[in-house]
């Protein structure tokens, strides 16, 4: 069927390239994507890719990523074909088929292969997809039949191809129509039924397995340890005779391990023994392998050791575990197996403890045990090598850079592999039956052939070598086994910062009960912490607790008499129940130690709690108040006619320009009413009362006796329109004279002031009480975490210490247990708290 006219359609030309979606690195606008990222969801090409992934977060690096496939070329434009110079630009697909050139082109390139002053375009052609329906339909209508005979006595096999539809693939395998005397391969009997079809299911596993299965018919198990880690060997001559090698040869040591179930035995089976069920498996819920079983393999002279399955049901699931190390420890290749769809943490866990055991101890007792015997027990520095076999059904294996992967999986779970002389990954998805092993096996006989690092040696010595691993290691071993739900998930995180002690509360108890520990155990005294209290010894034999700590007074006398007794006789302990009990300075001479009133008891020391339990002497601040409360209460009660009287002298020194202080009740500008402790300004340039605020500007006022020095004016008054020559004066400066020298009075006594003022705030730190908090150490209050600054004063709550704003400390409460018997400032959280002050 001829295609007259032109086959250029533009529009419907479908290109095979993937362009790259995330756009970070890209070299072009439309670079090719070469990746998909499952995680990332997105096409990717090469530099973003590395980006993405090798110089992101750790994390990215374990992203699944697939290489993008591209689609055949029988269904691509295939230009390239028709002449080397030509190519198709975006690998379209194909859209003409020409019979006669007998090759696919898509729109654009049709025309470059049939123009128009050419012969070639009366070429046939037709729609591609019209030729691959036909060519489907003759695939069916004609199946290729299975080859006769030659002849009767012809008993050779043949080669038979089965019909498949076109693009179909027949589980990855293909068969050509041959004579077998012709060919490579021939199909088993076995793989026959009795209608003459192949069982590819039987085949792909015939292929698998090795060819010739007669040198292990006579290969055996048997027990090497049982589960108490009892050797069942007696000696050398009982090993050798069991293994079934022959004198004198030199063998190496294949175990495996991984979880209960995940198919150990089987493994061993079809990679060293043919399929020959050499170690016995079984289809029951109980483990088939109980304890250590091995076997001999002749084909590679090796010894095989089955292991019992980890997380199976065990009377001591500890001594197993330690019996799988030794194992381990005189092996020379470690198959670790696993069957998940990921790669559980209980793998690297395992490998890594296995790593420290065999560095800490096994390597260490079998360099001892070299020099007593005389015999090379120490196989290497390193330990064996490792291949991680995975077996997946739904997710894809590791197929790229998988050591480096593995690698940083073991970093990241804190986890090291330093006494293992090699990492291996084997990775299979096994979609159908039956379990594809020719990788693995391939990749341990390359370990097994590498004699660089461990080299083969006689059984005796392996057996040799486990005996004193056994010996060294064995009796009774704890059965208990972490929890799966320990407390530590529920209890309180916090621990003694002295002794380390857990707390055991819940988790987010503070707001009911404070910290506490485990019933009986005890502290250890830190001086940094100071964290011992005092008890009442009378109250304490009567199996009472009453916490006395040192006082400047008891709490019956006042502030001023308790103060005169502290310099006289020194700080008080009181009992609410005994009354004082110790006074540290009583007697002239011969005092008693203050541990002949009290018993000493040392406390936990808690996160965010004092760090000063029984240190709270506070002397030296209570007097410090006591003359705060003198000077406040003289200043409350003297404020108003002070700040009368200092308006009145104001008036009498001021211009006569200048609004009386009495008349000013509000600025004049901005209307804001004056409060008694605001302070009120005046413009030297129109004599007007006003707020700080709307008198922050300068300027020299001469016209009103000010010369050119600039002093305060509003902001009315500071346009420029209002200033006039500074070397134009319209007035006399006599008027203005007596307020410049009370300006320089005030001044004078306000710098004495501060110069009296910093020397207090010297004093106020020097009497702070030990576990108050240093001013300098607060920015910003405890409670609503409001930043302090010069609007902003700080105050202490006398119960926790703290720097709190006035806000947060609005009430008062006595706190004994500080030495404060009368009502001080504490902070609303600790207000809360009232029955722990």
């Amino acid at each position: 069927m001829s295609v007259p006219g032109k086959f250029r359609r533009p529009e419907r030309t479908r290109t095979s390239k993937r362009y790259c979606q995330e756009k970070l690195c890209c070299p072009t606008e439309h670079s090719e994507a070469v990746l998909y990222c499952e995680q990332c969801n997105s096409l990717q090409c090469v530099r973003c890719e590395d980006s993405l992934h090798n110089h992101n977060d750790v994390k990215y690096q374990f992203h699944d990523r697939r290489k993008i496939e591209q689609p055949p070329s029988e269904q691509l434009c295939q230009i390239a074909r028709f002449s080397t110079s030509i190519a198709c630009k975006h690998k379209n697909y194909a859209d003409i088929r020409c019979e006669d050139c007998k090759l696919n082109y898509c729109f654009d390139c049709n025309e470059l292969a049939h123009p128009l002053n050419s012969k070639r375009k009366s070429h046939i052609r037709v729609s591609f997809k019209d030729f691959r329906k036909k060519e489907h339909q003759d695939a069916l209508a004609n199946p290729i039949k299975p080859l006769s005979p030659v002849d009767l006595t012809d008993d050779s096999l043949t080669y038979v191809s089965l019909p498949q539809e076109v693009g179909e693939s027949m589980n990855d395998l293909s068969f050509t129509s041959a004579h077998s005397d012709q060919s490579h391969h021939s199909i088993p009997d076995v793989c026959m039924d009795l209608t003459g079809q192949v069982d590819l299911n039987l085949l792909k596993e015939s292929m698998m397995e090795p060819e010739d299965t007669s040198l292990h018919k006579d290969c055996h198990s048997f027990c090497l340890a049982d589960e108490h880690e009892t050797l069942k060997v007696t000696d050398d001559l009982d090993f050798k005779e069991k293994l079934g090698c022959e004198e004198g040869t030199a063998v190496k040591v294949v175990s495996i391990f991984g979880n209960t179930g995940d198919g150990k035995s089987f493994t061993l089976n079809h990679t060293f023994f043919g399929g020959i069920e050499v170690f016995k498996t079984s289809a029951l819920q109980a483990s088939c392998t109980v304890g250590v079983f091995a076997a001999y393999d002749p084909v590679n002279k090796t010894l095989i050791v089955d292991t019992e399955g980890l997380l199976g049901v065990a009377s001591n699931e500890n001594q197993r575990t330690r019996l799988l190390l030794k194992v381990m420890a005189i092996s020379d290749v470690v198959i670790y197996r696993t069957r998940a769809e990921r790669l559980h943490n209980d793998l690297f866990y395992f490998l890594s403890n296995a790593s420290k055991a065999y560095i800490q101890h096994f390597k260490q007792e079998l360099e001892a045990a070299t020099k007593r015997c005389k015999m090379n027990l120490s196989l290497s520095n390193l330990g064996p090598a490792v291949v991680i076999f995975h077996e997946t059904q739904y997710t894809d294996v590791l197929a790229q850079d998988t050591e480096r992967v593995l690698r940083q999986r073991f970093r990241d779970l804190d986890c090291n592999l330093d006494a293992f002389c090699d990492l291996k990954y084997v990775g299979t998805r096994t979609m159908s039956s039956p379990t594809d092993f020719s990788q693995l096996r391939v990749v341990v006989k390359d370990q097994l052939d590498n004699n660089s690092i461990r080299a083969p040696r006689k059984p005796e010595v392996i057996l040799q070598a486990l005996k004193v691993l056994n010996d060294k290691f064995s009796g009774d071993i704890e059965k208990s086994v972490p929890d799966s739900f320990p407390d530590e998930y529920f209890t309180c995180s916090s621990c003694c910062q002295s002794c380390g002690t857990r707390c055991v509360n819940t988790m987010n108890h503070l707001d009911e009960i404070e910290h506490q520990a485990m019933s009986g155990s005890a502290c250890k005294y830190q001086h940094q912490f100071d964290n011992k209290v005092y008890l009442c010894k009378h109250c304490h034999l009567a199996g009472k607790k009453h916490v006395v700590v040192p006082k400047t007074s008891s709490s019956s006398d006042g502030s001023w008499v308790g103060l005169v007794k502290y310099v006289w006789a020194g700080f008080v302990l009181e009992c609410p129940s005994c009354g004082i009990i110790y006074r540290s300075h009583q007697h002239w001479y011969g005092n008693k130690e203050v541990e002949s009133a009290v018993h000493v008891e040392v406390r936990h020391v808690w996160p965010g709690s004092s760090l000063v339990l029984q240190g709270t002497h506070n002397a030296a601040r209570k007097l410090l108040d006591s003359l705060h409360l003198v000077a406040d209460t003289v200043s409350s009660v003297s404020s108003k006619p002070t700040r009368a009287v200092s308006h009145w002298m104001a008036d009498q020194i001021a211009p006569e320009y200048w609004v009386p202080n009495a008349q000013l009740t509000n600025c004049y500008s901005c209307k804001k009413v004056f409060m008694d402790h605001e302070q009120k300004h005046h413009c030297r340039a129109c004599g007007q009362g006003f707020c700080d605020d709307c008198s922050a500007q300068k300027r020299p006022v001469p016209e009103r006796g000010w010369g050119n020095t600039p002093v305060r004016v509003c902001m009315a008054c500071y346009e420029p329109s209002k200033m006039t020559d500074s070397n134009t004066s319209t007035g006399s400066d006599s008027q203005v004279t007596a307020r410049k020298v009370g300006e320089a009075v005030t001044g004078t006594i306000g710098a004495v002031a501060s110069a009296i003022d910093y020397p207090l705030g010297i004093l106020k730190d020097s009497v702070r009480p030990v576990y108050w908090i240093p001013d300098e150490q607060i920015k910003t209050c405890y409670v609503c975490s409001v930043e302090f600054g010069p609007k902003l004063a700080i105050h202490h709550c006398r119960a926790c210490g703290q720097g709190v704003c006035v806000g947060c400390s609005p009430n008062k409460r006595a706190v004994p247990l500080r030495g404060w018997d009368y009502p001080v400032r504490v902070c609303t959280k600790c207000e809360a708290k009232k029955d722990r002050l």
